[in-house]
């Protein structure tokens, strides 16, 4: 292989989330014969595992199904850290696999606007936080222009930002309705630890999702509605990424930032259906 072979293929495991090398020669292990010593050492009494808040509820749920397992978890969370370690120790879903962290939110908690995009990219996932890369940076200005600032300590000035999924979907594909299914009863509890007082989702995932819709963000964006579990206020607008896509969206997202800006000022959201 040539060099720049070498360097795409160390490009790639990296991508995949490999960050340590084992050790400098493959080893097959189904070739490997198991010694005396292994044997003696493998008849070693263990240790009891201690386990975590997260596995202990849900051995004690014994969960049929992986819904029920995600709805057992979920509930049993007492706080906004307890759901994190829920879902960063939750193994059922094969997205954890092939990601590195468990993207679970950013700003303040308790602000009055709660942000709820689709899933992690490959910036959000090296650094544990949602929306960092490209598609953030439009997002903080987008919300500069109305005088929001995730960093700020105001709940009214300030917002919290979530997704649908907390880990990232393989090259960035759009995540499939089966592991939205999966996910949605941590997003709607991370809703009620967070107590904000408006939702704002942005993009076709987390609007369909929240809504229960099969209705398109064209045909859905600027449009109060309320969220179907706890009944909030919520609109959806276009996801940055989107906007960085199609460049001409963007007057449309200021007329639903304005909007959002106005119910936040005190207005009475118009809700619709």
């Amino acid at each position: 292989m040539s060099r720049a072979d070498l360097i795409a293929a160390l490009s790639w495991q990296i991508e995949l989330g490999a960050d340590e090398a084992i050790g400098e020669h493959p080893v097959d292990r189904f070739a490997e014969q198991t010694t005396p010593a292994t044997r003696a050492i493998g008849a070693m009494p263990r240790a009891p595992a201690v386990a975590t808040p997260a596995e202990d509820v849900a051995r004690r749920a014994k969960p049929e199904t992986a819904d029920q397992s995600a709805r057992a978890l979920a509930e049993a969370a007492p706080t906004l850290q307890a759901l994190h370690q829920a879902l960063a120790t939750w193994e059922v879903s094969e997205l954890r696999k092939g990601a590195r962290n468990c993207v679970f939110a950013d700003g303040l908690p308790g602000a009055h606007l709660m942000i709820i995009g689709e899933a992690p990219g490959a910036d959000e996932d090296r650094q544990g936080k949602p929306f960092v890369g490209r598609a953030g940076k439009l997002l903080d200005r987008m919300l500069a222009s109305i005088g929001l600032d995730r960093t700020s300590d105001d709940p009214a000035n300030s917002v919290y930002i979530a997704n649908i999924l907390p880990w990232r979907p393989p090259g960035n594909r759009t995540p499939s309705e089966q592991e939205v299914a999966l996910f949605l009863p941590f997003i709607e509890r991370h809703i009620e630890l967070a107590r904000p007082k408006l939702l704002f989702t942005i993009g076709n995932t987390p609007t369909k999702a929240l809504l229960d819709t099969q209705t398109g963000i064209k045909r859905m964006r600027g449009r109060w509605r309320r969220h179907r579990a706890s009944s909030l206020p919520l609109l959806p607008s276009f996801h940055p990424a989107y906007l960085l896509r199609q460049p001409s969206e963007k007057r449309l997202s200021w007329h639903d930032l304005q909007a959002l800006r106005r119910v936040l000022d005190g207005e009475a959201p118009r809700i619709e259906g």
